[in-house]
């Protein structure tokens, strides 16, 4: 019999709003967004982008974690890892006692037919639904739209013959679910480019310009098992992970249909090449907002707020980093002072151990002023409320840390 799944919520949506708002709602959010995305106390001036926070897909994730919760009170509840890059919500559903099946001594090995687990927002891959499958958990997925949207195209791409490309992070969850689809198909093959460097060097050996070994040796851990260059960049769809930049995700799209219209011709390039739009509307719309809060205002600099191996809050810190000096935080406890930020340096990796730097003089005193302030998709609004009280406390206290 197969796992009971759910994919549109637990009629539970109404129980848990409450618990939902006293958790991660903001009074000073919902004030500064009346205000026309403005705030003003003191020396101090924060303008909002117009979008920020939780997209929709976020926010129907971590609905969907309360309602299970609230749902199945007597029996285990299990994450597969992260419900989104935000430690401060994921650490809320381990306090609301959900497990996470990437923690120590936890695993699929423990899993049984009375345990719930809950598929995150990125999805899982193909694999890890086999074994939870073969487990008969009762399974509540929250895999996003947007997400479900380029796995179609990539499952489209399989059934064709047509490789995969894919602009993302190798090792991201999303990724590695997307890459995932392609191969479930006799004829699916994927590569997975980060950059516009790496899809240059993909572009060149299409051009033949790159020597095969040097070319897997690149790409290990980022091509589909078998993986045959000559093979299967013949014919190639792109597709991306949907937190990426999205005019890099464009380019990467432009630089391989040149170089495969280079290759073959453009008269045969429907036979060689295809594309679809696999970019996540919202975070085009941070990110589009973003660069309009940026060409609004003069700026003193920016705060973008979200965890550091969140992938479309790093590309928004890549964004403002190129106008103004960001600083990219995790929460309010990185404003350390006046004088001293904790934040990740612009450009650093968003994968791996946290790249943490601390700069001082960070901000502009005695004089007016004007800070810029975004977040992540991942980020709850009450995160986004105590980093503004923060920054008005620092700016408007004087050195004993009083208000003037």
């Amino acid at each position: 019999m197969p796992p009971l799944i759910f994919r549109k919520g637990l009629d539970l949506k109404d129980a848990v709003a409450a618990e939902l708002a006293a958790e991660y709602h903001s009074a000073i959010v919902d004030r500064v967004r009346a205000a026309g995305f403005c705030y003003n106390v003191g020396r101090l001036t924060v303008h909002l982008a117009r979008e920020f926070g939780f997209c929709y897909g976020v926010d129907r994730a971590v609905d969907y974690a309360y309602q299970a919760r609230r749902r199945f009170p007597d029996r285990q509840v299990f994450l597969t890892g992260e419900i989104i890059h935000n430690p401060h919500v994921n650490d809320r559903l381990r306090a609301a006692g959900i497990r996470f099946l990437t923690d120590p001594g936890e695993g699929y090995d423990r899993l049984g037919p009375d345990d719930v687990v809950i598929l995150p927002a990125f999805g899982v891959t193909v694999g890890e639904m086999i074994r939870l499958d073969e487990r008969g958990c009762t399974l509540v997925d929250t895999t996003c739209g947007s997400v479900l949207n380029v796995w179609k195209n990539v499952a489209r791409y399989a059934q064709d013959g047509f490789t995969a490309i894919i602009h993302g992070k190798a090792k991201h969850e999303e990724t590695r679910a997307t890459a995932s689809q392609a191969v479930k198909y006799p004829l699916g093959r994927y590569l997975v480019v980060l950059d516009r460097d790496e899809a240059q060097i993909a572009c060149d050996y299409i051009q033949g310009g790159e020597d095969r070994g040097a070319f897997l040796a690149r790409f290990e851990g980022a091509v589909s098992a078998g993986f045959d260059p000559d093979r299967d960049l013949a014919r190639i769809g792109c597709a991306n992970q949907t937190t990426m930049l999205m005019s890099e995700s464009l380019e990467v799209e432009r630089m391989f249909r040149d170089a495969m219209a280079a290759r073959y011709g453009e008269a045969a390039l429907p036979e060689h090449f295809r594309a679809f739009d696999t970019i996540c509307s919202a975070t085009q719309e941070r990110q589009d907002a973003v660069l309009e809060l940026l060409g609004t205002h003069s700026l003193d600099l920016m705060v973008v707020v979200g965890g550091y191996n969140s992938s479309n809050t790093c590309n928004l810190a890549r964004i403002c980093g190129e106008r103004v000096p960001t600083y990219h935080i995790a929460d309010t406890s990185c404003l350390v002072s006046a004088e001293g930020i904790r934040h990740r340096p612009v450009g650093a990796p968003s994968t791996g151990a946290v790249n943490e730097t601390t700069t001082a003089g960070w901000l502009p005193a005695p004089r007016s002023i004007e800070i810029g302030l975004t977040a992540g998709a991942s980020t709850p609004n009450n995160i986004i409320g105590e980093v503004i009280a923060r920054l008005d406390q620092l700016a408007n206290s004087n050195s004993e840390g009083t208000r003037d």
